[in-house]
């Protein structure tokens, strides 16, 4: 998508996208690219990444910077922003895509699977958005495009405990942010995907009940970046992709609690009895 804001969009800018070896995150350093961004892509699949680098190169003859990095271990931000330091790039935009599903109930996992669920989904996202913002504003330039989900939208499911509520709070930082940042150049936006077709369901265990979805429903990785890059051009704070997905949020916003709920129960009694 290229139109008339993307358009605006001058010079050779500098992208950090994090999970960028593949679905959104991957949209989204393909969607740069095509705009001439040199994109850092950042993710633990390092075979992936420089698959990934090479044919961004190719294709739009970019520069690229790969970071191998598991975000979920101490330090791991700064590692990633100091690799993007010492190559002289500023973090111009900034993608906040990584992440994973745990599927499984609360009490039944792990509490390390969940701390590191917390640390890449939630933790990360805020350290790096705090660690680049002050250059984006000294600069009068900068994007944080926040990755967040529909089911930030909706009342907390059973399976998926923390995914919801990790969600929800990425879109209300990114709004908090949006009203900081006004009138400084930049930018912040949630983007609140619904099924994208991407490895997220099979790494979550729930391939087989995704696979139930209508395929109307889905949307292509590439779909969702060129809708959040558009929303962050025209400095939305938050966007929805896709006419179903505006229409369920603006439902569930409009229904009483006691009914959403029900509705999300029943939903997840479905799934788990599908998947």
């Amino acid at each position: 998508m290229k139109n008339r804001r993307t358009k605006r969009l001058s010079g050779k800018r500098h992208v950090l996208v994090t999970g960028a070896s593949s679905g959104i995150g991957k949209g989204f350093a393909e969607e740069y690219a095509k705009l001439g961004f040199h994109i850092a892509l950042t993710a633990r699949r390092e075979e992936r990444l420089t698959a990934l680098a090479m044919e961004l190169e190719q294709n739009h003859g970019v520069k690229t910077l790969i970071i191998p990095a598991d975000l979920s271990e101490e330090g791991a931000a700064d590692r990633v922003l100091n690799t993007v330091e010492e190559a002289g790039w500023p973090v111009e935009i900034l993608v906040n895509n990584a992440g994973f599903g745990i599927s499984s109930k609360f009490a039944e996992t792990d509490w390390d699977a969940q701390r590191d669920f917390l640390s890449v989904l939630l933790n990360v996202p805020v350290e790096l958005s705090h660690k680049v913002l002050p250059g984006m504003i000294d600069r009068g330039f900068g994007r944080i495009i926040n990755i967040a989900s529909i089911m930030g939208h909706l009342p907390g499911t059973a399976g998926f405990t923390l995914y919801g509520p990790t969600k929800t709070f990425l879109i209300r930082f990114s709004e908090a942010l949006w009203s900081e940042t006004a009138g400084t150049g930049v930018n912040v936006t949630a983007v609140c995907p619904g099924f994208t077709d991407s490895e997220f369901f099979d790494a979550a265990e729930r391939g087989e009940s995704a696979g139930r979805v209508p395929k109307v429903l889905w949307m292509t990785p590439n779909q969702v970046a060129a809708y959040g890059i558009e929303a962050a051009e025209a400095r939305q704070s938050v966007i929805v992709p896709g006419h179903a997905y505006k229409a369920t949020a603006a439902l569930f916003k409009l229904l009483p609690d006691p009914v959403s709920r029900r509705i999300m129960r029943t939903g997840s009694r479905w799934s788990n009895s599908t998947g």
